[in-house]
């Protein structure tokens, strides 16, 4: 496809588009004369991804080009890659008590999680229950533990539902996930708790519309 098309299917303007490519955000196209290149559906799937890192997701053009380097790492395990391309959406700096770090280290442990210990998730952990604490509010063990067990069966959906055969599909649709899930299940769970506290509290019943 040409450069009209690929704006077209992604709603991306041809001007961004020209400037990803300057940037190197965005592969070359198949030169097919000295003003022209041909587009395929990986230059769709990588526009979509950067919009989605940029306007959803938040991210700096400089984090962005980090995430796009972790998923074209070629030369690495694809558990690797998943694992690079999660810490890059992540704040370089994280802190966190030493306490929280090893509450995390002992859930870890239980669940038998094979998790990189340079893992900024396991620093980012420790520093949600640092906040809570600050504010008075002990996370139990076992609420912990049933965020983990939810946690656990979300991810294992969630891998098993991954695209493959296609290397870059794959981890493309990973930080995908990883970016713009994340308010699906947070949505989902104040859904769920509107739910849980209306049977508690014996609620009045509204339809949804």
């Amino acid at each position: 496809m040409w450069i009209a098309e690929l704006s077209r299917r992604t709603d991306v303007p041809v001007a961004t588009i020209k400037y990803y490519l300057r940037e190197g955000l965005l592969p070359p196209g198949e030169s097919v004369g000295a003003t022209r290149s041909r587009y395929d559906d990986a230059h769709v799937r990588r526009l979509r991804l950067i919009r989605a890192l940029a306007e959803a997701g938040g991210l700096s053009l400089a984090r962005i080009r980090g995430v796009l380097a972790a998923v074209d790492e070629e030369s690495r395990e694809m558990h690797e890659v998943l694992g690079a391309a999660h810490s890059a959406l992540l704040p370089d700096i994280i802190e966190a008590t030493p306490d929280s770090l090893a509450r995390v280290d002992k859930l870890l442990k239980e669940y038998d999680w094979q998790v990189d210990e340079e893992s900024r998730d396991r620093a980012l952990l420790a520093s949600a229950l640092d906040a809570l604490e600050k504010v008075g509010y002990h996370l139990d063990d076992d609420l912990l533990e049933t965020y983990a067990t939810t946690a656990q069966q979300t991810a294992e959906a969630e891998v098993a539902h991954l695209p493959s055969g296609d290397r870059q599909h794959t981890v493309e649709t990973t930080v995908l996930l990883t970016a713009l899930g994340g308010p699906v299940l947070l949505a989902l769970r104040r859904l769920a708790q509107q739910n849980a506290s209306a049977h508690r509290y014996n609620a009045v019943r509204r339809n949804c519309p």
